[in-house]
């Protein structure tokens, strides 16, 4: 039988058929990577994770006017204030979409700042009475902003086109390592999300910047991720160094908190030349017009 007459549809279906340009080398590699990520998450041993032991793990338990953890639940509050001051600059400029370099970018950043926010609900939740089960909505809510920085990352230094993607990737793939965590126990899935996400933003913060990026400062976010991550592993030690004042946790999740400012200030960037080249939306901005007088 005659072949073209055996798939009588597939020109049909070429014609139809998005014509998706080839990927670029920075897009390939980065494939390669999260298939190698996503292998080692599937088949790799399973790891018990030493946090799930609950508060007794924290060097500072002491309650608050009945809050208790309280300096650990009220250290999340610099979560929720710049996710809200986040999403409020990114809603002042969102009628300005067309003008800006990358809306993509800009989705990443709704993301990362809405992200926030989460981890901070997520947070409070688990501090004030951790257990296996807290911990798990904890995490969901740092997978969120993990994927949203991880997607600013790729649109800096892979290309534009591929950030979404590979936060919509990151967001899932969090997603279904605290599923797994929740189910079994094993916490390689997660560590694969946070630390192989986190050394991926590392390794992208030594290329140079694509054509189009927004000017994120990625060695400011590694740097705070790190001081994050130190002082939480101190913990106890600080608490005593202090004289018993503040713990190590504590001054984590306000380090942490700082790593937004990086993305604030590269929001700014990415849409204050928009601005520029329009001195009139300029003005009705800050007089508090309506967005829709823009021309």
């Amino acid at each position: 039988m005659n072949r073209s007459k055996r798939f009588p549809t597939w020109p049909l279906f070429q014609r139809l058929a998005p014509q998706l340009p080839p990927l670029e080398g920075r897009e390939r590699a980065l494939l390669w990577l999260v298939a190698a990520f996503v292998l080692i998450a599937c088949f790799g041993p399973a790891v018990p994770d030493p946090s799930a032991a609950g508060g007794a793990g924290f060097a500072d338990a002491r309650a608050w006017r009945g809050l208790p953890f309280a300096m650990d639940v009220l250290s999340n509050l610099p979560f929720a204030a710049f996710g809200l001051w986040g999403l409020w600059r990114l809603r002042r400029f969102d009628t300005l979409h067309e003008r800006l370099r990358s809306t993509a970018a800009l989705d990443c950043a709704w993301l990362f700042f809405a992200g926030l926010i989460f981890t901070a609900a997520g947070s409070v939740f688990y501090h004030l009475q951790p257990d296996a089960l807290r911990l798990a909505a904890d995490r969901a809510g740092m997978a969120i902003a993990f994927a949203g920085i991880l997607g600013l990352a790729v649109c800096e230094r892979v290309s534009l086109r591929a950030g979404w993607p590979a936060a919509c990737v990151a967001f899932a793939g969090g997603l279904m390592a605290v599923a797994v965590y929740h189910e079994r126990g094993d916490v390689l899935p997660w560590a694969v999300v946070q630390f192989g996400g986190m050394a991926l933003v590392l390794g992208l913060a030594l290329l140079r910047p694509v054509p189009g990026a927004m000017g994120l400062k990625l060695g400011a976010v590694i740097f705070f991720y790190a001081v994050a991550k130190l002082l939480e592993l101190g913990d106890h030690g600080i608490f005593e160094a202090t004289g018993q004042i503040v713990p190590g946790h504590t001054l984590k999740h306000l380090v942490a908190a700082c790593a937004a400012w990086p993305v604030l200030r590269a929001v700014d960037g990415l849409t204050c030349p928009a601005l520029r080249h329009n001195p009139r939306a300029t003005a009705m901005t800050v007089r508090g017009a309506p967005t829709g007088t823009f021309e």
